[in-house]
């Protein structure tokens, strides 16, 4: 039976803030985009919910909450009614991928009045909970094969405190360079996004929301603008190697440009010159996701400037120790190339039983 999200659920809204859980003790559990922020004495929901991220990096985001618990304002509720499953109705806001709906330049909206009429196949309750067991199943194995690329990050990680020691950049040396003396610090922005001239094009910009804590090559993106749309920024292309770094909302993703790209505002990205290999810049940010954002200035949303990434000093070893350490992050590349196949194929499966049972 064909029916719309509104069928099966409401929109629920939240006041707290981050700022409100900091401090605050209690039994009752607050998410947040990235997930179990803290606890309080009180909680919003009496059952178990779905939460999607409105506002910000992540926009889209869905996950099932437990009873007796809240979101901050940057969620929102969709609380199901008698005829869904909590799970179901997770699993069928997650595949109708709503960050598809965002508005705004500086920071990204997703509202309920946009996606609520969006169409989706209903089982009974009986099918719902078997069709739930089969996501479910498909979800295990591909949380292993995350779980075995989690192990070769650890692997490199070990590899490079071995040869190159402490990497911690708040304890900085006098022999350490600048970012803006081995390399370039090149930023983005957001053709007007009104002007469908300006969209859909060939080239790929990318957005903070689509990198991971640590996305490794980027190949391609989201949305692609037109040559006008490139035009009307003067936008900056950021070549093949471009190590990625967002600046905001979050500060600290790190990534490395596998194809040549285009970016909004939310980056300070780095063209390394001669001196240090991408690979080696790529991971000693990714280990300095903390300090990064202690480096962080506004009062709403945090962000760091050109200004202060480029003063940013790093320790640059010899090129040769940085060119072992990137020929062994190839070869586990390699290792890892072999369970992303097979994550991959999973994840088709997963996606292509999504469109089955909802499509």
């Amino acid at each position: 039976m064909k029916v719309k999200l509104e069928d099966v659920c409401k929109r629920g809204s939240s006041n707290l803030k981050q700022s409100d859980i900091i401090g605050k003790m209690g039994e009752y559990p607050v998410f947040g985009a990235s997930g179990h922020i803290g606890n309080i004495d009180f909680y919003h929901q009496e059952q178990s919910y779905v939460a999607v991220v409105k506002d910000g990096a992540g926009i889209g985001r869905t996950n099932l909450y437990p009873a007796k618990s809240s979101v901050i304002g940057t969620m929102q509720y969709l609380l199901p009614k008698n005829n869904v499953l909590p799970e179901y109705l997770c699993y069928v806001v997650r595949y109708m991928h709503l960050e598809k709906y965002f508005s705004g330049a500086t920071i990204p909206h997703i509202y309920f009045r946009d996606y609520k009429n969006e169409v989706f196949n209903l089982d009974s309750l009986d099918k719902q909970a078997d069709v739930i067991e089969i996501l479910k199943r498909v979800e295990v194995v591909i949380s292993l094969r995350q779980q075995q690329l989690q192990k070769l990050d650890n692997l490199i990680k070990a590899r490079f405190v071995e040869m190159f020691g402490n990497f911690d950049l708040s304890q900085m040396k006098e022999d350490w360079l600048k970012i803006s003396e081995i390399g370039t610090v090149i930023g983005g922005s957001t053709p007007k996004t009104e002007n469908s001239d300006y969209w859909d094009g060939e080239y790929r910009w990318i957005t903070p929301a689509e990198l991971e804590a640590d996305s490794g090559y980027i190949y391609d993106s989201v949305r692609k603008l037109t040559k006008a749309g490139i035009d009307s920024c003067s936008l900056k292309e950021l070549p093949v190697n471009t190590v990625l770094l967002t600046s905001r909302a979050p500060i600290g993703k790190v990534g490395l440009a596998g194809e040549t790209l285009y970016c909004n505002q939310g980056f300070k990205n780095i063209i390394c010159k001669d001196r240090v290999l991408p690979k080696y810049l790529y991971f000693l940010l990714l280990f300095n996701v903390d300090y990064l954002n202690l480096l962080g200035r506004g009062a709403t949303f945090k962000e760091i400037s050109k200004k202060i990434v480029e003063n940013i000093k790093i320790p640059v070893p010899p090129l040769n120790l940085q060119e072992q350490f990137s020929a062994f992050v190839t070869q586990v590349d390699k290792s890892k190339s072999v369970i992303q196949k097979s994550l991959k194929e999973t994840q088709l499966l997963f996606d292509s039983l999504m469109q089955e049972y909802f499509g």
